[in-house]
Parts: C-alpha cells; sequence; structure tokens
C-alpha cells in the first residue's frame, strides 16, 4: 500500500465513528429546593411593614441635632491649631444617627 493509502484509513475511521467530533458536555440536573411547603409563603420583602418607633426616632433626631450644633466650634478650635479630642468621635456618631435616621424614614 502506498503511503497516502496508510495515513487516509486511519483518518477515514475517525471521521465515520464519530469519536473525532468534539463532544457537548453534559451537566448533571440540580436537585428539587429543600423547601417544599408552599402553605404559608414568606412575603416578599416590599410587602414586609416596619413599625417605627416615634420615641427612639424623636430621641435620635433630637441627639443628632445637639452634635451637629457643637461642630462649628470644634471647627473654629481646629483652625485655632488645637484639635478637640472627641471631634472624630462626634463626627462619626452624627453619621451612624442620620444613617439609621435616614433607614427608618425611607421606604
Amino acid at each position: 500500500m502506498t503511503k497516502l493509502t496508510l495515513l487516509s484509513i486511519p483518518l477515514l475511521l475517525c471521521a465515520i465513528s464519530g469519536d473525532g467530533l468534539p463532544q457537548r458536555p453534559t451537566y448533571p440536573t440540580p436537585p428539587p429546593p429543600l423547601n417544599t411547603d408552599t402553605t404559608h409563603p414568606t412575603p416578599a420583602p416590599e410587602t414586609i411593614r416596619r413599625r417605627i418607633d416615634p420615641v427612639k426616632l424623636q430621641r435620635d433626631a433630637d441627639d443628632l441635632a445637639r452634635l451637629a450644633q457643637t461642630i462649628p466650634t470644634d471647627v473654629t478650635s481646629v483652625r485655632k491649631g488645637i484639635l478637640p479630642k472627641d471631634v472624630i468621635q462626634k463626627l462619626k456618631q452624627i453619621e451612624k444617627l442620620s444613617k439609621r435616621l435616614r433607614g427608618e424614614l425611607a421606604p
């Protein structure tokens, strides 16, 4: 047999058998959900109503206003070269209170 015939036989066999073609990967099917109880569906987050405590809300607003009023005098001290030791803590507390109030009041 000639060289060409010897090389073409394996190529022909691969083409006929289909093993030479790329195969698609097969993925397993995912398992079913664990919670199949549909008698008590959980409400969507938009439908959950939060209770707003007006007393706590007012107390936080008063604390925020009180802390915010002290900041201009602290900044004046900074301009004079004196850094009050609690000014950073006051600013952090103002940020914390404002985030809490915004979270309570935002729909």
